[in-house]
C-alpha cells in the first residue's frame, strides 16, 4: 500500500456541515489592509453588508451584526428580549437545540424542553397544544432550530409561526438558523419570526467569528422592556450606529470585507438557485446512501436538509453499530477529508456529510467517492454503487442549456 507522507497534496476535503470551505474569492476579498472603522471607506462597507444582509434573511427589519460565534447571537436573542425568571417554550431536535437551552437556564430563564427523538424536526401541533394550555400567558418565547446541523432535521418554521397564530399567543418566536442561512430558504418577515439567529461559517461561506440577530418591531419593543442584564449584546446601541454605517465598537472590519464578497456571491447564482443547488446536492448524497445500504438518520422525507446528510453506521452480530469515528479517521487519513462526527447522543454510531456553500457536482462526487472507497478500507458492510447513484442523480437534475444554431 502507498505510504502516505504527513502532507497529503491537493486541498483538504471539509466536508463537516459547518465551518464550510470559504472560496478563494472570499479569502482574496479578506486579504485587505484594515482601515479606519471610523473613516469614510469603512463607512460605505457598513451600509453596503447591512443593507445586504437583509435580503439574505428576506426582512425588511434591523440585522445586528456581532464579532462573535453563533452562540453569542443565540445569547444575544435572549437577553435582549426577556426577563430574569421568564418562562420559554423550545423544542428538542438535536443537540444544538439542547445547548441553546442550557444557555437559557444559564441565563435565569424557565425553559420548557418538549422531547425529541433527533431523528425529526418540531412538532408545530404539539407547540400549539403548549401555548393553547397557557392561558395566562406566562410563555414569553418560542425558540426552535430551522435546521439542525447534529442531525440533518429541517423544521417547519411556517407551521410554528400557524401555530403561534392558532393558539392566538402573544409569545415572541424566536429561531436558530446557523446552518440553514444561506443554504435553505428561510424567510423573516413573511414567517413572523421575531428574532432569527445565524452565523457566518456556514451557507455565508465565511470564517467563524461574526453573527446575526434578525430582529422584527416586535422584538425591538420587547428589548425595551427586557431585564436580562446585557451591554455588548444590546441592541440599541449598535441599531443606532449602524443608522451611519458604523458600529459602536471595534467591528470585525476584514471579515466584513468578505461578507461584502459573500453576499455578491449569492446574490449573482440567485438565491432561488442556491436553495435548489444545495437540495440536488443533498438528493445525491441520500440516494448514495441508499445505494450503501445505510440508513439516514432523518426519518421524515418532509424534513432532509439541504446542508448535511447524518448516516446510521450498520450493526455488527452482536448488534453493536460499526464505530463511525474510526470510519472517519479511516477516510481522513486515506483521502484528506473530513466528515462531521456524532454529537452527544449519537457520538460512535453516525457521521456527517456536509454539503453546502461553495459547492458543485465534482466536489460531491469527490466527496462521495471519499465515503465509498473508506467504506470498503474501515471494512464497513456495505454495497458498493454509491457513487453511481449519485451521479444518476446529478445528470438526471443537471440543466443543459439549448444549443443554438450557427
Amino acid at each position: 500500500m502507498l505510504k502516505l507522507n504527513s502532507h497529503p497534496s491537493g486541498r483538504h476535503f471539509l466536508q463537516i456541515p459547518g465551518p464550510s470551505t470559504v472560496p478563494d474569492r472570499i479569502l482574496r476579498a479578506m486579504d485587505h489592509p484594515t482601515i479606519d472603522h471610523r473613516g469614510p471607506e469603512f463607512q460605505a462597507l457598513g451600509k453596503k453588508v447591512l443593507a445586504d444582509i437583509k435580503q439574505v434573511f428576506k426582512t425588511q427589519s434591523h440585522v445586528v451584526i456581532y464579532p462573535a460565534s453563533g452562540t453569542g447571537a443565540w445569547e444575544a436573542a435572549l437577553v435582549n428580549t426577556l426577563s430574569p425568571g421568564d418562562k420559554v417554550l423550545m423544542y428538542e431536535t438535536g443537540h444544538f437545540a439542547t445547548l441553546w437551552k442550557r444557555l437559557a437556564e444559564r441565563m435565569s430563564l424557565q425553559p420548557e424542553f418538549l422531547g425529541g427523538d433527533w431523528r425529526r424536526g418540531v412538532n408545530a401541533a404539539e407547540i400549539e397544544a403548549r401555548l393553547a394550555e397557557d392561558t395566562g400567558h406566562e410563555i414569553k418565547a418560542v425558540c426552535v432550530v430551522h435546521n439542525e446541523t447534529s442531525t440533518g432535521v429541517t423544521s417547519d418554521i411556517a407551521a410554528v409561526r400557524r401555530a403561534l397564530d392558532n393558539a392566538r399567543h402573544p409569545a415572541l418566536l424566536l429561531v436558530d438558523t446557523i446552518s440553514s442561512l444561506g443554504s435553505i430558504d428561510y424567510r423573516h418577515d413573511e414567517w413572523g419570526v421575531d428574532v432569527t439567529v445565524s452565523g457566518s461559517q456556514k451557507g455565508l461561506m465565511l470564517p467563524p467569528g461574526i453573527s446575526f440577530n434578525a430582529v422584527s418591531a416586535k422584538a425591538l419593543a420587547a428589548s425595551k422592556k427586557a431585564k436580562l442584564p446585557r451591554a455588548f449584546w444590546a441592541w440599541d446601541e449598535i441599531i443606532e450606529s449602524n443608522k451611519n454605517g458604523f458600529w459602536p465598537y471595534t467591528p470585525a472590519t476584514n471579515t466584513l470585507y468578505g461578507l461584502s464578497e459573500a453576499c455578491d456571491m449569492l446574490f449573482e447564482e440567485g438565491l432561488d438557485n442556491v436553495f435548489q443547488r444545495h437540495q440536488r446536492h443533498a438528493e445525491a448524497t441520500r440516494q448514495a446512501v441508499r445505494a450503501w445500504g445505510l440508513e439516514i438518520l432523518c426519518q421524515n422525507p418532509a424534513e432532509y436538509s439541504g446542508v448535511l446528510t447524518a448516516v446510521v453506521m450498520p450493526k455488527d452480530a452482536n448488534g453493536q453499530h460499526y464505530n463511525a469515528d474510526v470510519l472517519r479517521k479511516t477516510i481522513l487519513t486515506n483521502f484528506n477529508m473530513s466528515l462531521g462526527q456524532g454529537l452527544s447522543k449519537l457520538s460512535g454510531w453516525v457521521f456527517r456529510i456536509g454539503h453546502l456553500g461553495d459547492f458543485n457536482d465534482l466536489t460531491l462526487c469527490g466527496t462521495i467517492a471519499g465515503v465509498e472507497m473508506g467504506l470498503g478500507l474501515a471494512n464497513v458492510p456495505h454495497t458498493k454503487g454509491g457513487i453511481q447513484a449519485a451521479m444518476e442523480s446529478l445528470a438526471k437534475s443537471v440543466s443543459i442549456p439549448e444549443a443554438k444554431a450557427a
